[in-house]
């Protein structure tokens, strides 16, 4: 549920494919730099209705990371 529902946030804020995102992609892999991850962390944020700090999403390497936080903390 978390996964698909944060593959739904990137792919309507980057125009990617759901089959081209996976729990192991970067986000370099889908193209993303960093002012782009700011972005999709406040979307992620609204949408779960948490907070992610800052140094645990400098810490984030892959979506599984943001999923497993999202599922462990909202």
């Amino acid at each position: 549920m978390v996964f698909e529902r944060i593959r739904e946030i990137v792919c309507d804020q980057f125009d990617i494919k759901e089959e081209d995102i996976t729990m192991e992609s970067t986000l370099d892999d889908l193209d993303i730099d960093s002012i782009d991850a700011v972005d999709l962390a406040m979307d992620i944020e609204e949408e779960f209705d948490t907070e992610i700090p800052d140094e645990v999403l400098e810490n984030m390497k892959t979506l599984g990371d943001v999923v497993r936080f999202i599922e462990d903390n909202a």
